[in-house]
């Protein structure tokens, strides 16, 4: 597997989002089966692995925690703070008060079993409390060793020059592919100024642009596509643009559509990596074989002048989400 930079961290080309193996996507599978795909990674070369403290609650630190445990110095564990909890469920609100952070993160600890978190994230950025406040917090906890790099998920331009000037941030994670291009216009660019990472997560649309859901495609109630505009039945009809033209793409490349799509991601830039994530072991060998896709500059160009003829249909998320997007 090629090697990437995140700021100062040297990670995998494309990492592993683990929130899937835990919640959101059903069927959730088996958790002695995700410890060992989860290994197999390891095996094929991914170095950094995703995970958070919301996702379960908690169930997916402790099952990263396992998985990795083995090889502990050979990887990047990156997780996230920021939810308010009630024991071991969330309320639904947003907690980055400096208690809170210093009392979850020394949690995750606990449950990853690690004496550093190599990547911590504040999850969504709290308007109750000052990113200054946030950042510093997290200095002290680098000072203390408990943690070794900070990023931010989700955040606007204006707050990660802010926290930057506190805590030099590594990353930042946000939701980019072919198909959701905003942080093009402004995240982008600041981020390659400050000399920061980026870190796309669903780089395969939650699925769709592996061309493996059409508007006939049914969720269970429980799935979390089955709350967000971009996945109603219309607006996959209406996005379909997107998967014909990676489809297409990849008769031409002897590729799958996940793979352009994830190489695609990748030749945006050598400071960004994206975790798409997966429970299923051909899966993960298909998006682990993205990293050797390569695109001339005009087969690039000609990718995106084709993406940018298709508009893209629907909310990325619920309202209730949406307002947890800083701007």
């Amino acid at each position: 597997m090629k090697k990437r930079t995140l700021g100062t961290l040297e990670v995998s080309a494309i990492g592993l989002g683990c929130m899937g193996m835990s919640q959101s996507y059903l069927p959730i599978p088996d958790r002695q089966e995700m410890v060992a795909l989860t290994r197999v990674a390891v095996e094929r070369g991914v170095t950094f692995f995703d995970t958070a403290q919301i996702y379960g609650p908690f169930h997916n630190e402790l099952l990263v925690g396992e998985a990795l445990a083995p090889v502990r110095d050979q990887v990047v564990i990156a997780t996230k703070f920021g939810f308010e909890y009630d024991g071991d469920k969330a309320t639904g609100g947003l907690d980055s008060s400096p208690e809170n952070i210093r009392r979850t993160v020394d949690d995750s600890l606990r449950r990853l079993n690690i004496e550093t978190i190599d990547l911590l994230y504040q999850h969504r950025v709290d308007p109750n409390v000052p990113i200054e406040d946030v950042a510093g917090t997290v200095k002290e906890l680098i000072a203390a060793g408990k943690v070794k790099h900070f990023g931010l998920s989700e955040a606007g331009v204006q707050t990660i020059r802010r926290a930057h000037a506190v805590q030099p941030v590594t990353a930042l994670q946000s939701e980019y592919s072919l198909w959701w291009r905003e942080p093009e216009a402004e995240i982008m660019p600041t981020l390659e100024e400050l000399g920061i990472g980026f870190v796309p997560f669903s780089p395969l649309g939650k699925g769709f642009l592996t061309g493996k859901i059409d508007d006939s495609t049914t969720f269970e109630s429980t799935d979390f596509r089955s709350s967000v505009p971009r996945f109603d039945a219309d607006a996959r009809k209406a996005n379909r643009g997107f998967v014909d033209l990676v489809e297409r793409v990849a008769e031409q490349k002897g590729a799958t559509a996940a793979q352009i799509a994830l190489a695609w991601v990748l030749a945006q830039g050598e400071w960004i990596v994206p975790i798409p994530g997966t429970t299923k072991l051909h899966r993960l060998e298909e998006n682990i074989a993205a990293a050797n896709v390569e695109f001339t500059a005009d087969e690039l160009a000609e990718l995106d002048a084709a993406a940018s003829q298709i508009d893209a249909q629907g909310d990325r998320y619920s309202p209730t989400q949406q307002r947890m997007i800083d701007r």
